[in-house]
């Protein structure tokens, strides 16, 4: 019986986890790079505080982290912010952050994802006006809106498939 060995169902789990650390370092390391390069490298920022923070609670090691600000401070490609707003499934307004070096190439994947689920982004603040922006530059819902199971679980899906995109960094609705 080859490939039933205890190595090999290691080596899987093993790749599984590794790729899903991968993801999450990708992500905080491209928030450090933004914030870093808006502080332009001065570690007393609270921008950058919050995001150092927020990578070594993701368990980043320190040298990604110390990699990531000194890459900012050199001269290269940008990473910008870019806030998407979508509807989804029963109404429920969707706010999508990203944070991409290329504003085109993000945009298209996160229409392609939306599409995919029967969706489409909606016009600049025809979603945001449902949400308030935190102290720590989060969305918080404003007005909720309940929906069904189905409807539940359409958004689990959508989400889940938003955020396995290297581009994108959060996404917040306003469903119940």
């Amino acid at each position: 019986m080859s490939g039933h060995n205890k190595w090999s169902k290691i080596k899987r789990q093993k790749e599984k986890t590794d790729s899903q650390k991968s993801k999450i370092f990708g992500k905080m390391v491209k928030l450090i790079t933004v914030e870093a390069k808006k502080a332009g490298g001065n570690l007393a920022s609270p921008g950058l505080k919050n995001a150092i923070d927020k990578a070594k609670a993701a368990n980043v090691p320190n040298d990604n982290i110390e990699r990531a600000i000194k890459k900012s401070t050199e001269t290269g490609a940008t990473m910008e912010s870019i806030t998407y707003e979508a509807y989804g499934p029963g109404g429920c307004g969707i706010i999508i952050e990203s944070l991409t070096d290329n504003r085109n190439k993000a945009a298209q994947e996160i229409k392609h994802i939306l599409s995919e689920h029967g969706y489409s982004l909606a016009g600049i603040g025809s979603v945001t006006w449902a949400f308030e922006r935190t102290p720590d530059m989060e969305w918080n819902p404003t007005s909720t809106i309940s929906l069904s199971e189905e409807d539940g679980e359409k958004l689990g899906e959508l989400v889940d498939s938003l955020e396995e995109n290297d581009e994108v960094q959060d996404v917040y609705t306003n469903a119940e």
